[in-house]
């Protein structure tokens, strides 16, 4: 390359770069946290005597103590504190005494956890000892985490009891859209809750956002042991969500329930009969590819020597928790229900093929706990409607079939 009189040399970068790397003795390539320097655990992020610049802090964090002896500082002449971190904690530590006096820091606001972004929910919960109802009031939440492009959500709250978690016991609330502060004021009922339940049941509540194009998205949970509650006295809770929990899939089988139903029963001595009412059902068991049941419920007084005991509900279409108020009546005189067997048995109706057994349950002198004390219940209280809930067995009573 041809240089003119006058003109200063050109230098390609290439060679700028190997004149600036290679001559000289090899030195230690600086890291990143020598210019962004760590605060020790503790340290105030807006002390600002400390967090001026830069220089300060790194002044601050490499001296020993405020006043240095000739040693100290001929050692500091030889090299940097760097060369030894444990000098550089100390005097960290030591200039750092001040300041914890003055303000002492919350430890776990340093500590990153997913809990404190994805939001929190307030509730209440109150069991209905009288009428085995649970009812859960979803008021709102705050603060939830963002799960659209918008940088808002979709968010719906929807309750399981656990365990045995499944559509039979899934609750859920209306959605809110675009909102990270949702206020639902809705009120979400379980029936059919039992004192025992009660004891060993988790009522599992979730915060999801509703997408129309794909799946739903988990925001975050919470857990409530049911134990927790006092009958028929309203708990307040405000929690934050936490991550999804496993499921413990290897629970007992006994624990799987087909269902609970509500019969009343009343003697009625003017017209000398039995009054068998069919209130509703709760929990049932799915058996639709659906997910869902179209369930109705058959009843007969048994022995039944001219098969005319039996009486069926109206089918009630796609629902695991059907409503159907319907009563039956049995001539009988009084005398005889102490000879007599009630079996109640839940159907899923299907078209073109047999009907599914969902469950059953049967009351009676031969019968025993909740079963025994309802039969026995209706016959010391003549007129008086009883009204119990009683869990469905898989066991088919007697030797019934559809």
């Amino acid at each position: 390359m041809t240089q003119r009189k006058g003109e200063k040399p050109t230098i390609s970068i290439q060679e700028h770069m190997a004149i600036d790397v290679c001559p000289g003795p090899i030195q230690p390539i600086k890291q990143i946290s020598d210019y962004f320097p760590r605060y020790p655990r503790g340290l105030p992020p807006a002390a600002p005597h400390l967090v001026g610049h830069i220089g300060p802090l790194r002044t601050a964090l490499s001296a020993p103590s405020a006043a240095p002896s000739a040693p100290a500082a001929a050692a500091e002449s030889e090299g940097p504190n760097e060369d030894n971190p444990e000098r550089a904690c100390a005097g960290a530590s030591a200039s750092l005494q001040a300041v914890r006096r003055d303000e002492e820091p919350d430890v776990e606001g340093y500590d990153s956890d997913d809990s404190t972004t994805l939001g929190t929910l307030e509730f209440s919960l109150l069991y209905d000892q009288e009428n085995n109802a649970l009812h859960c009031t979803i008021n709102k939440a705050k603060g939830l985490k963002p799960m659209d492009h918008n940088g808002l959500s979709d968010p719906y709250v929807k309750l399981h009891l656990l365990p045995g978690a499944s559509k039979a016991n899934k609750l859920r609330t209306k959605t809110l859209h675009n909102t990270l502060n949702p206020f639902w004021n809705e009120t979400l009922t379980y029936y059919g809750i039992t004192d025992e339940d009660m004891v060993r049941k988790t009522l599992r509540i979730s915060v999801c956002d509703e997408d129309k194009f794909r799946h739903n998205e988990f925001i975050g949970e919470t857990r409530i042991p049911l134990k927790k509650l006092k009958p028929n006295q309203v708990k307040n809770f405000n929690n934050c969500l936490e991550k999804q929990l496993p499921v413990n899939k290897t629970e007992d089988k006994s624990l799987e329930e087909r269902g609970r139903i509500m019969i009343s029963l009343k003697y009625n001595t003017q017209k000398s009969c039995l009054i068998v009412g069919i209130i509703r059902c709760a929990h049932l068991a799915a058996m639709d590819a659906n997910g869902f049941s179209d369930p109705y419920v058959k009843t007969y007084l048994k022995p039944d020597e001219n098969k005319k005991s039996k009486h069926k509900t109206a089918v009630k279409k796609k629902t695991l928790n059907p409503e159907f108020n319907e009563e039956f009546c049995y001539d009988i005189k009084y005398a005889d229900l102490t000879k007599k067997t009630l079996e109640i048995t839940v159907w899923d109706y299907d078209i073109g093929k047999s009907n599914d057994f969902i469950g059953g349950v049967s009351l009676g002198i031969n019968a025993n706990g909740e079963r025994l004390k309802h039969w026995f219940d209706c016959l010391k209280n003549k007129d008086k409607k009883i009204e119990r809930w009683h869990t469905l067995t898989n066991e088919l009573p007697g030797s019934l079939n559809d």
